[in-house]
């Protein structure tokens, strides 16, 4: 029989083992637009730097995580879909100080299945032969806020309010057009090569100039030597290759 105070150690060890497990992971918020990229970096950063920490990865919209984060929500490294609430929150001091930069910028497609390739999209959405439009939430998603401001630029969005559907991030909104709930839906570039889609349609690349660039940033939220060492991969031409190949402009570094 255990004597009691080897009881009460062993009860220690059982408590402080969850908190344990958890310091090898990395907890990351990410902009839903990324998620699949991500993955493919989670990847590549374990096999090329011998790192066995997990990545924990929460998907959802970048307004949606700013107000997570800001209410306390344990998570090591935010990864937007814009500057703006990154810097926010380490002005607010919720984050390390100086670890911001942009890591992508992305890129917008007007994606209609069924619509014929050869065609121009502003002509498309003028037309309105269509039941749904599908965008994700501007206040909440950047690329939703970038779809805006091309319908804008286009002197559609009010044109087109009674058939705008709105998903709460980028994610939604593909499946919103994937299942046929929209015929046409504005998604990011990366989503569409990292889905396993059916041919044809037109996936029409709107022109950057069309709206505010959707410049993606990162910051440290928790200092860590994992959280660190994959800020600092993020940074690395390794990483690069994997974002362009995703779709994604690589900023230039420091």
């Amino acid at each position: 029989m255990l004597r009691p105070h080897l009881l009460s150690v062993l009860g220690m060890l059982l408590w402080l083992l969850p908190g344990l497990t958890a310091a090898a992971q990395i907890r990351v918020a990410v902009a839903s637009n990324f998620t699949t990229t991500l993955q493919r970096l989670g990847a590549q950063f374990e096999a090329q730097t011998g790192h066995r920490d997990q990545l924990l990865i929460s998907s959802a919209s970048t307004g949606k995580h700013f107000a997570q984060i800001s209410n306390g929500a344990a998570f090591d490294i935010f990864l937007a879909a814009d500057a703006e609430h990154p810097e926010l929150l380490e002005d607010r001091g919720f984050g390390v100080r100086g670890s911001r930069f942009a890591y992508a910028e992305g890129r917008l497609v007007l994606w209609v299945p069924q619509a014929d390739a050869q065609s121009d999209p502003r002509d498309y959405l003028n037309a309105g032969r269509f039941r749904r439009l599908a965008i994700a939430n501007p206040r909440l998603a950047p690329y939703g806020l970038a779809a805006r401001q091309v319908l804008e630029s286009w002197r559609l969005w009010e044109v087109l309010q009674d058939k705008l559907v709105s998903g709460e991030n980028v994610a939604q909104t593909l499946q919103f057009v994937a299942t046929g709930n929209a015929e046409a839906g504005f998604v990011a570039l990366a989503q569409l090569r990292g889905a396993h889609l059916a041919p044809g349609g037109a996936r029409w690349l709107i022109p950057p100039e069309l709206h505010a660039p959707i410049s993606q940033h990162a910051l440290l939220l928790r200092p860590g030597p994992a959280a660190e060492a994959f800020m600092d991969y993020l940074r690395g031409d390794a990483a690069a290759g994997i974002l362009r190949a995703a779709g994604y402009r690589v900023p230039e570094r420091s």
